[in-house]
């Protein structure tokens, strides 16, 4: 594929049955939104438990690297994994390890006690298992919805994901703030309820696989090849690894600033809340966006947006005022998670799809349990408003290095789709959405 086709712009998808008909569709979006909120309630309050019980920014940033660690050594199996084994049993078998993981933290927080190995532990189970659903999910959508839907269903997956931290944030606060263990019970049940809706889908959630296995080393090569030979996919990717590190950081700080503040566990509740907002209305919005610019545009334009909120943070210790900041760039970040992932899945392979998926996740956040390390380390050092400062250079450096890219500028405005090889009665429509 070249350059010049590797840029395409979200086109309209064309009239048709509205997706909240397709029942199997709305079981996979609803069962998998509700583990997505209990991942998110869990992941609020493992910073929170680390902070305001142990009071060591050091243990946080250790349980953050354990929560992140499996996206740099679990992704590129998995993505074997997804495009070898049967989909739906991938994915029971996610909820379950959730399931036990989480209940096990869970049942001994309620218990009054706290141990970090355990809580490391079942942070890097519940993250491992949680990428093998992701990979497995996205793979499958394309198989329970018609192609016309294809860039409606996966915006309304974002919508989704932007909906569970809106609401994910001020409810594991909250369910925090009265007992400890329950953020970690609640996302053990949100394991269970999408359990149960996996269960009652009837389709098939992928096409038949004629093609003869070869060994794991052939099958992550053939994924990174594919992903390597798209000239703007490529660079994208790499751009966008190092912005995930400093949203890390970013993540860890804001904790520490509302605690020397004097503020409750609550406020960064309220912060998440107004945060939320924003990224809905960025997924919202990436159809509007998608039409009017290319993916290499919306990339430049939301990295330029970053450069000028991340340093924000660092001015005020205000909830409205950093809740206004970070709704700022979720909003950015989901309008660029739109036209990226529709694109993705647009122009891959069926058969590619886990494997794609998993080096692209590992190119992006693969180093992202540096980001909890790194910030627990110069916030201890350096301070937050120093460390908020770093980020922001960085930042800028990064902006520059995609303003400057010969591969993103030879794409920009450049509208175009890929080929996809979808099952056999879906293999003739034509591309109408993108992601990276």
């Amino acid at each position: 594929m070249s350059a010049a086709q590797e840029a395409p712009t979200l086109a309209e998808t064309p009239p048709g049955p509205p997706l909240r008909r397709n029942r199997d569709f709305l079981k996979l979006w609803t069962g998998a939104g509700i583990s997505i909120l209990g991942t998110r309630v869990g992941t609020v309050a493992y910073p929170l438990l680390m902070v305001w019980q142990n009071g060591s920014t050091v243990d946080a940033g250790l349980v953050g690297f354990a929560a992140l660690l499996p996206l740099l050594l679990v992704q590129l199996p998995a993505g074997v994994v997804v495009d070898r084994w049967d989909r739906r049993r991938t994915m029971i078998a996610c909820d379950v390890a959730g399931l036990l993981a989480m209940g096990s933290v869970g049942l001994v927080l309620l218990s009054g006690r706290v141990l970090l190995p355990h809580l490391m532990a079942a942070a890097f189970v519940e993250a491992a298992a949680g990428i093998f659903y992701r990979l497995a999910e996205r793979a499958a959508v394309r198989n329970v919805v018609e192609p016309r839907h294809l860039s409606a269903a996966l915006s309304q997956n974002e919508a989704r994901g932007r909906a569970a931290g809106l609401l994910g944030q001020p409810l594991g606060s909250s369910l925090f703030t009265v007992s400890r263990g329950l953020p970690f019970v609640f996302t053990a049940a949100g394991h269970l309820f999408a359990l149960l809706t996996l269960l009652a889908i009837r389709k098939d959630l992928q096409s038949e696989r004629t093609a003869v296995r070869k060994d794991l080393r052939a099958e992550l090569a053939e994924g990174f090849a594919w992903l390597w030979r798209q000239r703007f996919l490529r660079t994208a990717v790499s751009l966008v690894a190092g912005t995930n590190i400093l949203f890390q950081v970013l993540s860890l700080t804001l904790v520490v600033i509302v605690k020397e503040s004097g503020s409750s566990p609550a406020v960064i509740g309220v912060i998440g809340t107004v945060s939320g907002v924003g990224g809905v209305c960025g997924a919202l919005a990436g159809s509007w966006f998608g039409r009017r610019f290319s993916v290499s545009a919306i990339l430049r334009g939301v990295f330029a947006a970053w450069t000028v909120l991340m340093p924000m943070v660092a001015l005020s210790d205000n909830p409205l005022a950093l809740g206004g900041v970070f709704a700022g760039l979720t909003f950015a970040g989901a309008l660029m998670n739109v036209a990226a992932g529709v694109y993705q899945v647009q122009v891959t392979p069926d058969r590619l799809q886990g494997r794609v998926s998993s080096v692209a996740m590992l190119l992006t956040s693969g180093t992202n349990s540096l980001g909890p390390l790194i910030a627990g380390f110069l916030l201890g050092a350096v301070g937050t408003t120093s460390t908020v400062l770093g980020v922001g250079v960085a930042m800028l450096v990064t902006t520059v290095a995609a303003l400057l890219s010969p591969a993103v500028r030879d794409a920009a405005g450049t509208p175009a789709a890929g080929p996809v090889d979808g099952p056999p009665e879906r293999a003739a429509h034509s591309p109408d959405t993108e992601e990276i």
